[in-house]
């Protein structure tokens, strides 16, 4: 039976505070009203890539995503029906044997630096915010996460970042902006901004 819900996109560079504005938005609105939906949780397990090792594969580019399978969730979420959510192990590069289980709410929240990208996905989206901070700033963060919580070196982010992090936000992420409907400065450090999104949402959820 098909639900009357809303669907967020929240887009944004890496590391540009994307999960804290999402973290902010759910605890306004009760955890318990969102169903979240991470692209990244939708990277393709590494056997997918034709025998390429990790280090050889562009995780920043839309190909990395089975974005279609993202897809298909949120259309199953939209017609009332409970999805398996993939759960992506970012040490081996493969999805795990776990899956979440994500049932449908009136809010759904779909997070991920390329969600505007794709133009089905785009499409399915009510809700675009997009999450925008300085480039610096989300350069310290990236390696910080990377290596605290991702068992990166330092080095290897830095290769990374150079390499296929920054080019793929110039061609892909930066340009999507223009079809956001909310734009965030300063990602979850602007209150202002999260309590508008806040209180659309609010009114839609009543």
């Amino acid at each position: 039976m098909s639900i009357h819900c809303i669907v967020v996109g929240i887009a944004g560079g890496t590391s540009s505070g994307k999960t804290t504005v999402t973290r902010q938005i759910a605890s306004a609105l009760g955890e318990s009203n969102i169903a979240l939906l991470q692209h990244d949780s939708y990277y393709k397990d590494l056997s997918q890539f034709g025998g390429k090792l990790a280090n050889e594969i562009n995780f920043d580019h839309p190909d990395a995503y089975d974005t279609q399978l993202l897809i298909d969730h949120i259309r199953r979420l939209k017609k009332g029906e409970v999805i398996a959510q993939p759960v992506y192990s970012y040490t081996t590069y493969r999805r795990t044997n776990d899956v979440k289980r994500v049932e449908p709410k009136r809010i759904i929240i779909v997070e991920g630096i390329l969600v505007f990208c794709e133009p089905a996905l785009r499409d399915i989206i009510d809700v675009k915010v997009f999450v925008d901070t300085d480039d610096d700033e989300r350069v310290l963060r990236r390696i910080r996460r990377d290596v605290l919580e991702r068992a990166r070196t330092i080095e290897s982010v830095m290769e990374q970042y150079i390499t296929t992090v920054k080019p793929m936000h110039l061609e892909f992420v930066e340009p999507s902006k223009r079809w956001a409907d909310v734009i965030i400065p300063r990602g979850g450090e602007n209150h202002v901004a999260i309590d508008l999104v806040v209180r659309m949402l609010r009114t839609h959820h009543a």
